[in-house]
Parts: C-alpha cells; structure tokens; sequence
C-alpha cells in the first residue's frame, strides 16, 4: 500500500487537482458490529498525528486497492480532532490514509443558518432541527410569565415531520426539547426553573458562541443564563452552554445523529443543589401526533411505557406512527453523566385521556446533584432519528457505538 498507489487511484478517480501527495498517518478501525443500523462518528486526535495546516490535509479509506475520498472535518474545540463517519457496511479492520494535499473544498453536508430568530440546522433538502434564541410569548390570553427562549422546536425526523410540540394548553410551559430544573436550592430558597407559571425563575438565552456548517457535521453553541426572580431584581444562579450537533452522511437522509451536550457553572460564589424531583433536566414533550395507540417507549432494560417510569436506562427508544409514515428517536444518555444510568420520566398510558408522550433523562429524579462553585459539570446526550422501526439490538449497537467508539488507531505516523 505505497504512496504511489494511491497516487495513481486518486488520479483515475479525477480527485486530484495537483501533482504531489504525502502521507502523514495510516488509521486503522475495526469495523461496527453487523447490528449498528448506520454509520456513527468516529475521530482522531489530529495534534498527535500532524501540525500540518488543516488546508493541507485530505482523508482516503483504502478499498479493493483504490484509494476512496473520505468527507471529514476538524473539530478545534479542545486541541483538534479529525472526525469522520464510519458505517458498517464493510467488514473487517479498514485503513484510512491522511494524506498532504490540497482538496477541493468540501461543500456542508449539514448546514448552521439563521432564520427569523432561531438557528437552524439542515441538509441539502429539508431542516432538521431549530433552535429558538427569540423569545416566544405564550398564546393570546396567557400570562406573559408563560413566555421563553433558548429552546428547540421543531425537532424533525428525516422525512420533516415534527417530533416536538410547545405551548400545549396542558402545559403552556412545555418547550419542545429544553433544559430546566424543577427543584434548585440556592442560597437557602428554592427555586422552580421548569414551572413557568410558579414565577420563581426561568432558563433564557444568552448568546451565540459559535455556529459550524461542514461535511460531516452541523453545529451551534449557545448561552443559557438560569434566572432567579427576585421581589424588584434578577440574578443568575447558573450559567449553562449547550452544544448540538447534527451528524447526516451525505448520501443518506433517512437518518441522522443529534449529539446535546450541556455545561453548568455556577454564576456565583454560592453552591447550587439540583434537590431530587420526579423530573428536570433536558425534558422532550413529543409530537402530539403520538399518543399511546400509535407509539411505544422500549427501555435498555427491555420495559415498555407502563414500567419505564422511575426506572434506570442507558437508552430510551421512543418511536411510533406519524401522518401515514414512521419515526423513531433513540435517546442515550453518555456514561459519565450524573447518576448514570439515569432515571426515566415518562409519562403513564392514561395521562390526558390520550396517553399523549413526554420523555424525559431525569438524573435528580433519585437524588441530589450538588453544584460547587467554581466547577464545570456536564451532560452529554445522543439522539439517532430515524424514519424507521428501530429494534432493542439496533438501539443497544448504537449505545456502544455511543460510550465506546470503534477505536482508531495508528500504524505509521
């Protein structure tokens, strides 16, 4: 497998613009179990391989002894990091080459815009998902204390239906996929960050940190500030950043990746205690389309919606029938997460009649969460959306493929 080799394969393919290629490392990973229904991100620490400028770098997967253009980006979050998808298709150990060479530049496979007070990220064809950084004032009529920013909706499914709902008038403070706390202890109060209507507190948006397009994936991060309202005043008890990113290969669009991660800081020098409740945290009140004819919850540990509550899951499938088609989420929760596995909320068959669906990773639900000053804590989560049934083996592969990514190694550097 010489650099001349893949010299003359780059070259047939029409790839290469330029007379000259160098290999900086070969990258060998074992390929996912046949169970992984899709491909799943993977990645290298780039500082380790190469100081080379990111300009400079391409990526090939060595197949059938032809050189394979492979889409990746360079994550620069902490240091830098070479990201890509690997799907399961092919078997066995493969070998990606990282080669020094001047690449057309790739076009976004996955989108970050700006659109009429929220951040949106989309492929080539439809949205996938929106941030709301506006705020959203509750339906005419409503107290205004109903009002929020800092929230998603809509979550869509591949095919754009939505999964999320807001503002439904059994809770006009249900925000689609939002992260608040129900029970915070802070300087000897306690405060209801969720229930709006308790006029105790509420999580707003702050500020964007950053938006990404790019070939592998899409981004944003933004700033939440959790408010505590005082008689005549605010104050910020807790500052909170959220990453999403949506993963999307470029040739499948009836799945995608949803990674959430949410860092806490406390704003002041006083500790804050997330007390135990039955819920708080990154709440999802699904579609209203869904209820409990036409929807099912299937947990890590093999219960379905009427023993799921209170119990302890690593993963959480939530799927059903939507307008004549399917969509199914697998929600995971990231091992070093607080209380892991976490406590479920999900609501029982005969709420509102209906059995209309709300889930929820609750990791005070059992206990408290102590916040120290000066110290950063952090959640991270996965959602693989699908237009598809999704089995318990698929969700499982795709819970390791989530706490144990296939292992990158390198053979030459």
């Amino acid at each position: 497998m010489h650099l001349r080799q893949i010299l003359v394969s780059l070259f047939i393919t029409g790839w290469v613009s330029v007379a000259w290629s160098q290999e900086v490392a070969t990258l060998e990973v074992d390929s996912p179990p046949e169970t992984l229904p899709s491909a799943v991100p993977v990645s290298a620490d780039l500082d380790q391989l190469t100081y080379l400028a990111d300009s400079v770098l391409a990526l090939v997967e060595w197949v059938d002894g032809k050189a394979v253009p492979v889409n990746f980006q360079i994550d620069r979050e902490n240091g830098r990091k070479l990201v890509w998808m690997l799907d399961p298709k092919r078997k066995g150990t493969r070998v990606f080459k990282l080669i020094q060479h001047r690449p057309a530049l790739a076009h976004p496979v996955i989108k970050s815009t700006i659109e009429d007070g929220g951040i949106i990220l989309a492929n080539a064809e439809r949205p996938l998902l929106r941030y709301n950084y506006a705020t959203m004032m509750p339906p005419q009529g409503v107290d205004e204390v109903f009002q929020r920013s800092g929230f998603i909706h809509p979550f869509w499914s591949p095919a754009g239906k939505e999964l999320t709902r807001i503002q439904a008038p059994d809770h006009y403070h249900h925000y689609g996929l939002w992260n608040p706390w129900t029970r915070v202890e802070y300087k000897g109060r306690t405060i209801d960050f969720w229930n709006l209507g308790e006029k105790q507190g509420t999580v707003r948006y702050a500020n964007t940190l950053s938006r990404i397009s790019g070939p592998v994936y899409g981004a944003f991060k933004v700033l939440h500030e959790h408010v505590v309202f005082e008689k005549d005043a605010e104050e910020i008890a807790v500052n909170e950043v959220q990453e999403v990113k949506i993963f999307q290969e470029e040739d499948i669009k009836d799945v995608y990746i949803a990674d959430i991660s949410i860092d806490l800081n406390g704003a002041s020098d006083h500790s804050v205690i997330l007390k135990e409740y039955r819920y708080g945290g990154l709440g999802w009140r699904a579609t209203e389309k869904w209820h409990r004819d036409n929807s099912e919850i299937i947990t890590s540990e093999g219960l379905n919606r009427k023993d799921a509550d209170g119990s302890l899951a690593r993963w959480c499938i939530v799927q059903g029938e939507i307008d004549e088609g399917y969509a199914a989420v697998v929600m995971m929760s990231f091992p070093t997460n607080y209380n892991h596995p976490e406590p479920l909320r999900i609501w029982p068959e005969d709420i509102y009649d209906r059995g209309d669906m709300f889930a929820n990773f609750s990791p005070t639900k059992n206990m408290d969460w102590k916040l120290e000053p000066g110290r950063n804590y952090q959640l991270n989560y996965r959602f693989y959306v699908s237009d598809r049934k999704i089995s318990a083996e698929e969700a499982e592969a795709l819970w390791q493929a989530y706490a144990h990514p296939p292992e990158v190694r390198v053979v030459v550097n």
